[in-house]
């Protein structure tokens, strides 16, 4: 009986009695062909664009027997492919680092299928019979660990999009060296993320803050409620912020602490004067000076005398810088002389900062008219001219000599008697 050839390494089997003579050669040949298969390597040159098949000759060495089957160098620029032969089981090893443009390169089974080359890589793979297996990396079972890795072995390249994600992350793994800076964007920061346990003390700082970036919403309420005030009573803390507030009276912070200093109504004389000058508290920030005019001089005759109007007076606030001092003079009342009685001297402070007339002195009827006043500082808040229901002059029609009380016409002026000026000044301390 003739020999056969096994199905996988085409080894020549031979039947008892057969080959007398030659059977030592056959057996070497078959060991041969063995040694091919389990540790024969093999460069093999293929044809671009085009399909190159290996063989498995009966009995002979031949490129499908070996082991490690090595591609010469070349360069791909189309779809090639080589192939092994159908309906053997082996185990391969093709070298594929001589390669350029490997990605063109499919190896399969002459029938059947394979697989396309991703790199120009060393890679394994076995025949079924039917089918050609790649043995790769993501069809192999175990793990791989820490100590298998390089360092900066995983690129930004290897990994695909949103593929980390916070369960691959430990706690604290990223650290303040592995944030790039500018690195996190406001798109980056989900709604509620970064709580008070992730920022470090101090760590945010001024400059780290975009303008009109803190609102309302992040500052911690101080409890003060929301509203306008007046005259306020408000308490400040060290980080200026305002924990208290509160409405007081109606003109009660003008002058909260308030102390009077008054001048003149002192010396008297004919167009004399009295002068001095003022000098401010230190902890004094704004005063409220109140000026009056002299008044004019009497006059008339025994049955028709009459008194000299008052001076023009008003009171003037303004604010202070310390130090501040002011000089003043006190404007005497006008003297008469006989029916006429002579208008008032001027009450001046600071030279013509806050000036009160005197009150004119045309006589000797009770057509006279009182004293104005003007200021050059501060604010006049009131300019005030007084009346009365009451003068002293002779009744009407009667001819007596006798001088008492009459009704004076509707704002008619009241007439102060030979007064002079003043000047009185209210301190609002810090």
């Amino acid at each position: 009986m003739a020999s056969s050839y096994s199905t996988d390494l085409k080894l020549e089997l031979m039947v008892t009695g057969e080959n007398a003579g030659t059977w030592g050669d056959k057996t070497n040949t078959n060991l041969n062909l063995i040694q091919q298969a389990i540790a024969g390597y093999e460069a093999v040159t293929i044809t671009d664009s085009a399909t190159t098949a290996l063989v498995m000759s009966q009995a002979a060495l031949s490129n499908a027997r070996n082991m490690v089957i090595k591609i010469a160098t070349i360069t791909l620029t189309g779809a090639t492919t080589v192939t092994i032969p159908d309906g053997i089981e082996k185990f391969y090893i093709f070298d594929l680092t001589a390669v350029t443009g490997v990605t063109n390169l499919t190896i399969k089974t002459a029938s059947g299928t394979g697989f396309t080359a991703g790199e120009a890589k060393i890679v394994a793979a076995y025949s079924d019979g039917t089918d050609l297996k790649e043995i790769a990396l993501d069809t192999l079972g175990g793990t791989i660990g820490t100590a298998q890795i390089s360092d900066d072995a995983i690129t930004s390249a290897k990994i695909s999009a949103n593929q980390v994600t916070t369960a691959k992350i430990s706690d604290n793994a990223i650290t303040t060296a592995k944030i790039s800076d500018n690195a996190i964007t406001t798109a980056k920061i989900s709604a509620l993320q970064v709580t008070a346990d992730k920022i470090a003390n101090s760590t945010i700082t001024a400059a780290k803050l975009a303008t009109d970036s803190v609102g309302p919403d992040q500052l911690i309420s101080t409890g003060v409620t929301a509203g306008s005030y007046t005259v306020a009573s408000i308490t400040v803390d060290a980080d200026g912020r305002i924990t208290a507030a509160s409405s007081g009276s109606a003109g009660g912070a003008l002058f909260p602490q308030d102390s009077g200093e008054a001048f003149g109504n002192q010396a008297r004389g004919y167009g004399g004067s009295n002068t001095g000058t003022y000098t401010a508290n230190a902890s004094a920030n704004r005063i409220m000076v109140l000026a009056i005019g002299g008044g004019a001089g009497s006059c008339g005759t025994y049955s028709t005398y009459h008194s000299g109007q008052i001076g023009g007076w008003g009171y003037v606030v303004t604010d202070i810088t310390q130090p501040y001092s002011a000089n003043y003079v006190i404007g005497n009342y006008g003297n008469d002389t006989g029916n006429v009685g002579n208008a008032g001297n001027a009450t001046t402070w600071n030279t013509n900062e806050i000036v009160a007339n005197g009150a004119t002195g045309t006589g000797p009827f009770i057509t006279r008219d009182s004293g104005t006043i003007a200021t050059n500082i501060g604010t006049l808040v009131s300019d005030k001219r007084l009346y009365s229901p009451y003068y002293y002059g002779t009744p009407t029609g009667t001819g007596s000599s006798v001088s008492r009380p009459q009704p004076i016409p509707t704002n008619t002026k009241i007439s102060q008697q030979n007064t002079d000026g003043g000047i009185i000044v209210w301190e609002s301390f810090t």
